[in-house]
């Protein structure tokens, strides 16, 4: 389950091209928004996955912010050093929780809509268990809270876990780029179907700083999270992706191997797309906003 995620993060970050190391200068360095949408609407904040831009959620924002009169408020995030964004001193992902928690609270947005993608998934998740009363609903699109003992074994321990992510960390950055590159090129193409998607996803990645990329992923291969979902109590969807893996066993069997990554977690409803891919919000739009507008309704 989901190797081909983590065959994407290891070879991918490799041939990223890093980019200056310089900070933005605002409250909120780990990430840039893009607000839209009805100022007085629901508040939804969409996080997207390693290397990707906020742009990948544009058809989500014009779904949900768009027209002459949404329902809905949007904030639409790009990490720090990916896409372009300027990367920061130290490790991403606690930098990006606490100041989206700072966010949240400064912008005075009340029980937040989160959704969140792979990487920005997982993001996701550690907001919602470490801020449990800022977050009013949770959409996780293809993410999981142990990436380790989905792709491996569900029997791992903590140290056996810490130590793949650090094993990641140091196979990432002793690749050289030129063998990264082609296994790049066809990691993504399982992950996303249309051609120009495949391209924009990679463009994304070439525009972001190699280290944070790198960093970023080991640290999310290194944690697990299927404990502390529990402290999770917003409710919660979660939205995964099979036609990729179907060589490796029926649909059924993935839907219950995300249900268990999520056991802990009171109440989540898991639903599979039979044809989208990893980027499920770029290959079946149409899906995804069905099941998150009956979740929201």
């Amino acid at each position: 389950m989901l190797r081909t995620l983590f065959t994407f993060a290891a070879t991918a970050a490799s041939l990223l091209l890093a980019s200056p190391a310089t900070q933005a200068a605002d409250a909120h360095p780990a990430f840039r928004v893009a607000v839209s949408g009805n100022p007085q609407g629901q508040p939804i904040i969409l996080i997207p996955g390693v290397a990707s831009s906020g742009e990948v959620w544009n058809g989500t924002v014009a779904h949900y912010c768009g027209g002459a009169q949404p329902q809905f408020q949007c904030h639409e995030l790009t990490l720090a050093g990916f896409a372009g964004v300027p990367p920061i001193d130290g490790a991403l992902l606690p930098a990006a929780e606490q100041q989206l928690a700072d966010y949240i609270a400064a912008h005075r947005l009340a029980r937040p809509v989160v959704i969140g993608h792979s990487l920005g998934g997982f993001l996701a998740l550690k907001l919602a268990a470490d801020h449990p009363d800022q977050v009013g609903k949770l959409v996780i699109v293809d993410a999981v809270p142990c990436l380790v003992a989905a792709t491996q074994a569900p029997g791992v321990t903590a140290e056996q876990v810490k130590q793949a992510g650090e094993g990641m960390r140091r196979t990432m950055l002793a690749q050289d780029a030129a063998t990264a590159r082609a296994a790049t090129d066809m990691s993504v193409s399982t992950m996303v179907t249309r051609p120009e998607d495949v391209k924009r996803v990679l463009a994304w990645g070439a525009q972001s700083d190699r280290t944070t990329v790198v960093n970023a992923m080991a640290d999310m291969m290194g944690d697990d999270m299927r404990e502390q979902v529990g402290r999770i109590r917003a409710p919660t969807l979660v939205l995964g992706s099979w036609i990729a893996y179907k060589a490796y066993g029926p649909m059924a069997m993935f839907e219950q191997n995300y249900r268990n990554q999520y056991m802990r977690l009171p109440g989540v409803q898991v639903a599979l797309a039979e044809t989208a891919r990893h980027f499920i919000m770029l290959d079946d739009p149409a899906w995804m906003y069905d099941r998150i507008d009956r979740f929201l309704n």
